[in-house]
């Protein structure tokens, strides 16, 4: 492992920073704004070629999924620019009780290289709030990671939290039951295609429109995702989530996510729902050091939520 991806900052400064960014608002320290829903997963006749992971096997599953907006503020206007990118947390639940999660957003990458750059990027944006002047130590730290100024300011606005594109920004590896390995990343594509609109339309729509699109959507039919492995070539970076792959990097179905229902959960029960990246079964382990960090981050989030 590169020596930079070895993080100094403990896990709990992470909600501190997030909470200085954002609020304590006693609820996620990001992506507070959701919603959770249940549906079933198919698998692809080639997941299993790739991962002995139960869940990627020959069985369906049920899914709890969550989607989201982004910031830790809870009743944030789905019309702004700072609710992106937007989130999707997913639990897979087999029959036997077994279970594993993913946790991904709608941007191709991470704003940070390493937690402690991420870190960096936190305390930037908070000591830039207010009347600071320029250059901010925003302003400053965008000079050199210029990944994590996209990040920060992505424009667009969905036409529904069904019509995008969801991300796993961290490597992953799959061994499949014959011993072959596969570095990976997760691609989640909406059945219907990707859709916008404009900041006009969204502000027409209401501060809680793509929730309330949600709705009748659900109400009318299920909508779908297919989940995608991508996987790694010569020179891509396993262990740097701010880099993109590129788009020409192969792509096996590992299967479908239908979503049919919404889940009716109590303020307290959302709270203590916590979905772990570091949560995974035998077949599949974390390519990239920051899935374990983020493991040991959360717990510090859902006890600072109640």
């Amino acid at each position: 492992m590169d020596s930079r991806n070895k993080p100094i900052v403990p896990p709990c400064q992470f909600v501190e920073d997030l909470h200085l960014v954002f609020g304590d608002n006693h609820d996620r320290a990001t992506h507070a704004k959701g919603i959770l829903l249940k549906g079933v997963f198919l698998p692809g006749k080639e997941a299993a070629n790739l991962t002995k992971a139960f869940h990627l096997q020959d069985q369906p599953s049920t899914v709890l999924v969550r989607l989201s907006d982004n910031t830790g503020i809870p009743g944030i206007c789905d019309a702004k620019s700072e609710t992106n990118p937007r989130g999707m947390s997913i639990r897979f639940m087999m029959i036997d009780g077994r279970y594993t999660d993913v946790v991904c957003h709608s941007f191709n990458g991470f704003p940070a290289a390493t937690t402690d750059e991420f870190h960096d990027l936190l305390v930037a944006t908070w000591k830039s709030k207010g009347d600071v002047p320029r250059p901010t130590p925003l302003d400053i730290f965008y000079e050199t990671h210029p990944r994590a100024k996209i990040f920060n300011n992505i424009c667009t606005l969905p036409a529904s939290f069904s019509s995008l594109i969801y991300y796993g920004v961290n490597a992953f590896k799959f061994t499949n039951s014959k011993g072959g390995t596969h570095f990976v990343r997760y691609q989640f594509h909406p059945e219907e295609g990707e859709a916008y609109v404009t900041e006009k339309q969204a502000a027409a729509a209401g501060s809680n429109y793509m929730f309330e699109e949600l709705q009748r959507r659900l109400a009318a039919r299920p909508f779908r995702f297919h989940y995608f492995a991508q996987l790694s070539g010569d020179g891509d970076k396993i262990d740097d989530p701010s880099l993109a792959w590129p788009d020409s990097r192969p792509q096996v179905l590992l299967g479908e996510i239908e979503i049919r229902e919404i889940v009716e959960f109590t303020p307290e029960q959302h709270k203590g729902l916590s979905f772990l990246p570091t949560n995974l079964p035998d077949g599949i382990e974390p390519a990239d050091p920051m899935i374990e960090y983020r493991g040991r981050i959360y717990p510090f989030s859902v006890a600072a939520r109640q």
